[in-house]
This record gives structure tokens, C-alpha cells and sequence, in this order.
């Protein structure tokens, strides 16, 4: 069950935090917070070729390797969203990962403004299995968002949306929608 826990306006735009499976989001993209070979095994992935069908994953092998902090598209098979954007958050560890993970979210947002949609849902990349920490997760995530939709208000994107699966991340992410003014 869907459930929206914050919402706040920039300018004429939204940004929404709900908790829930991203797979079953009813917005234009969703995010996938994938790996460089975008090879989608476990965690967020995985959840995203089972449900949208091989295609997502025979798609992704063709694009091939994405650099940590890019991001690709491809279709979104069977899911209910128009399209997939692969997103390659950084390993904790591998140096430099706040401006990874900004980098990634941001080619998100201008892909998905690139190509005229509308809503896009985003996951807390990097979080998982890749072991960033949660709550400099959901403080990136939430400020760069809002302050792309200050910074580009041509932007397609009128609502961008962190659909966030567990409790203990989604308490990092409403701490952050209450501290942003």
C-alpha cells in the first residue's frame, strides 16, 4: 500500500516523499539505483526486472557500462511507468561519494526533463548494498531535488517523488523534508 508522508511545493512543482514499492509507483519514471554494468541482480534492480520483464534487463545489456554518477534509460516493460532511468550511485568507499551521488541524481532529473515527462519516483540510491550512509542519503537526495527544481524552472518535471521501501530510511528522509525550509 501506497503511503504519502510529506509533500512540499517549490515554486509550482511538488516534491513528495511516499513509502512503498517503487515497481508499483503510477508516474512517468522510475529510478533504478543500479550498478556501472547495469546488471540488475538484487535489491531495487532485481524487484524491476521481475516485475517489468526481460526486456528492461536485454535493454540495459545493449547500453552496456555507465560511469558512477551517470545515468541511462531504457523501456519500462510491463511496469506501469513510461520508462526506466538507471541510476549509478557510488560505493561507500570508493572516494568522493557525495558529489557521486548528487552527479547521479542530477543525470536522473535531465534525463527524464530531457525527454518531456512529468513525475519521476526515486529511490535512496547508493543506500543499500552499496552502504551509503542513510541519512546523507536522504539529506542529497531531497536538497539537490529541490534545489533543481529552483534552478530549472523549464523543467518538464512537476513532481519528483523518493518512494523509500523501509522504515529506518524513510525517517532519514522525513527529517530532511522537515529541516528543508
Amino acid at each position: 500500500m501506497m503511503e504519502v508522508k510529506k509533500e512540499k511545493k517549490i515554486k509550482s512543482k511538488i516534491l513528495r516523499l511516499v513509502k512503498g514499492d517503487i515497481t508499483e509507483r503510477d508516474v512517468d519514471v522510475i529510478v533504478n539505483a543500479a550498478n556501472s554494468h547495469l546488471k540488475h541482480g538484487g535489491g531495487v534492480a532485481g524487484a524491476i526486472v521481475r516485475k517489468g520483464g526481460a526486456i528492461i534487463q536485454e535493454e540495459s545489456d545493449r547500453i552496456g557500462f555507465v560511469p558512477v554518477g551517470s545515468a541511462a534509460m531504457t523501456t519500462a516493460g510491463r511496469l506501469p511507468c513510461k520508462a526506466v532511468i538507471h541510476a549509478v550511485g557510488p560505493r561507500m568507499g570508493e572516494g568522493d561519494e557525495d558529489n557521486k551521488l548528487k552527479s547521479a541524481l542530477l543525470s536522473s532529473l535531465q534525463l527524464a526533463s530531457e525527454d518531456g515527462y512529468k513525475s519521476i519516483s526515486i529511490p535512496a540510491i547508493s543506500s543499500g548494498i552499496f552502504g551509503f550512509p542513510k541519512d546523507r542519503c536522504a539529506n542529497i537526495l531531497v536538497n539537490e531535488s529541490k534545489r533543481f527544481l529552483e534552478e530549472n524552472p523549464e523543467t518538464s518535471l512537476e513532481v519528483i517523488e523518493f518512494c523509500i521501501y523501509d522504515d529506518e530510511t524513510l525517517m532519514h528522509f522525513l527529517r530532511e523534508f522537515e529541516q528543508s525550509g
